[in-house]
């Protein structure tokens, strides 16, 4: 343990900027809103942050269509704030990592506005320029994942250009060496500001095919994947060209060759592919990232088998690398209502949390969901993610995750002085930081007990992980670390359970982690509803 970097069983926690604290009365969160509150994150007991994108930017997609890498956008404040926010951070003991968008920029991006101009200027080729076929479509038959096709007329050239995600996010051309430098140099100019990790967006679309091949079409029996929802046309193809291309893995290495000139920083890459496990495993193998996390735990999939089977997979690809899990983030439904529904507790909500900070790997979590926080319910006119507007009413979109934090149970829940960006739901007033900090049954204080009591477990950050084959609706694993083994159970139902339990070895029971506590009688093990047991041998 001594000797394993911060990163190595980490927990980091996600900052969705835009929506944790405002600061100067414009109804959207900011720098300063983060610095503000960042001794409360050090009290939650999370070992880092990580900051969504706070660059220059459009805003088409809430800052991951970039028009200046290495400028804040002045919704969010300066550089100078930056600097503060990485300074106060150190000075608690946190570790600060931030979002590089390194696949595509903003159609407003100083490099995109000159390719567009002509078919010969100095980077015509830095973005993905293709002739139409002969009848003028777009030369394949390649999906973004926001809906429709992937390309872009541009009259000026009288050429498609490419996009995987909104028609506003132009696709680099990373075939290109000069692209690969430039991005590169931009990546350098955070980390000599300090900066102790990257989460790289989507890095396995930064390639494409070079020779445009058409994606083959997917069963539709098969349309239904982890990643992408079944009522978007991206469903309905296998993604073998448009992005996890074999190029890519050089570039990585690259990436990781620069990241070693500053030591203890670390790269975490979003990972969503036909095959997520296995890309995650490889793209984390030998000099390449040091973490990888996929969507496989991200889904509406919920049960003891369903998770025992992603992590024994995962385990049984990924000979080298590390893994990080997440359950949550600013993409997908609060995972209290994506896997509690109506059964939504404080209760719940800490197991959940102390399970996926059981496995093996570093833990992403979000913001909000040490309140235990549910999804937030929007009508469609205060919709602001134009992934929600273009699929309402069968999905509704992204924003029922981003609702800003409540800090008290006031008007604007503490967050801002005026009415922010998106509504705060009654819901989440009353499960607001102020109420629940002198509450020793909230979640709040619940999800603090068990992060303290976790930093107190060296195997449960560090150690190895042999998955227990118990029924439903009991998970179990073994972490094991330097000859001690923990052994970790919960029961995921709402109804107590008890079963036959033959023990790894003689245990002890370990206390003080907060969560509902099971027992052991023998070779029984029972475990009351949501209830969690952490045994030592």
């Amino acid at each position: 343990m001594a000797d394993a970097p911060w990163w190595r069983g980490a927990v980091i926690y996600q900052i969705y900027p835009r929506s944790f604290l405002d600061t100067n009365g414009d109804g959207v969160g900011d720098l300063p809103g983060i610095i503000e509150r960042l001794d409360y994150v050090a009290g939650l007991g999370v070992d880092a942050i990580w900051i969504a994108p706070f660059f220059k930017s459009p805003m088409a997609d809430f800052g991951y269509d970039i028009a200046d890498y290495r400028e804040v956008d002045p919704l969010f404040g300066t550089l100078a704030d930056f600097d503060a926010l990485l300074a106060k951070a150190h000075a608690l003991g946190l570790k600060v990592m931030i979002d590089q968008v390194l696949s595509h920029t903003s159609a407003e991006h100083a490099w995109f506005r000159e390719s567009r101009e002509s078919r010969d200027n100095p980077r015509a080729d830095w973005y993905v320029w293709a002739d139409p076929k002969d009848d003028g479509t777009p030369p394949n038959n390649w999906l973004s994942l926001f809906g429709g096709p992937a390309w872009q007329w541009e009259p000026r050239r009288r050429q498609y250009y490419l996009h995987n995600f909104l028609a506003v996010q132009p696709d680099l051309n990373f075939h290109r060496r000069e692209v690969r430098a430039a991005v590169l140099d931009n990546v350098r100019f955070w980390l000599d500001r300090g900066v102790d990790g990257l989460r790289l967006d989507a890095i396995n679309f930064c390639f494409h095919d070079a020779r445009l091949r058409d994606n083959p079409a997917k069963p539709a029996a098969l349309r239904n994947g982890r990643s992408f929802r079944a009522d978007n046309p991206y469903a309905f193809q296998y993604h073998l060209h448009n992005n996890t291309q074999p190029e890519n893995l050089a570039f990585l290495e690259e990436l990781r060759a620069q990241l070693d000139r500053y030591p203890g920083v670390a790269a975490l890459g979003e990972i969503s592919s036909e095959d997520s496990l296995a890309t995650t495993a490889e793209y984390t193998r030998g000099h390449r990232l040091h973490m990888g996390y996929s969507f496989e735990l991200l889904t509406d999939d919920f049960s003891a088998a369903y998770i025992r089977d992603t992590v024994r997979r995962l385990e049984t690809v990924m000979t080298e690398g590390w893994p990080c899990w997440t359950i949550s983030n600013h993409d997908v439904e609060r995972v209290l209502t994506r896997w509690g529904g109506g059964r939504a507790s404080a209760t719940m909500a800490n197991q959940l949390t102390a399970m996926v900070c059981s496995l093996r790997g570093s833990v992403c979590v979000y913001q909000g969901e040490e309140l235990g926080l549910t999804e937030a319910e929007l009508p469609y006119e205060a919709l602001r993610d134009p992934y929600g507007i273009a699929f309402w009413p069968e999905f509704k979109g992204r924003d029922g995750c981003r609702t800003p934090m409540p800090w008290h149970d006031g008007e604007h829940a503490g967050f801002s002085s005026t009415a922010p960006w998106l509504p705060v739901p009654a819901e989440h007033r009353a499960l607001a930081v102020s109420r629940q900090q002198a509450d020793p049954d909230s979640a709040l204080n619940g999800y603090r007990r068990f992060m303290h009591w976790r930093r107190g477990q060296p195997a449960l950050r560090c150690g190895a992980i042999r998955l227990l084959d118990t029924p439903e609706p009991v998970l179990a694993f073994v972490r094991e670390l330097d000859g001690e083994r923990v052994l970790a159970a919960f029961n995921l139902s709402a109804h107590a359970v008890e079963l036959a339990f033959p023990l790894p070895g003689p245990l002890q029971p370990l206390h003080g982690h907060g969560l509902v506590e099971g027992t052991l009688d023998g070779e029984r093990l029972r475990l009351p509803a949501h209830g969690s047991l952490f045994a030592r041998g």
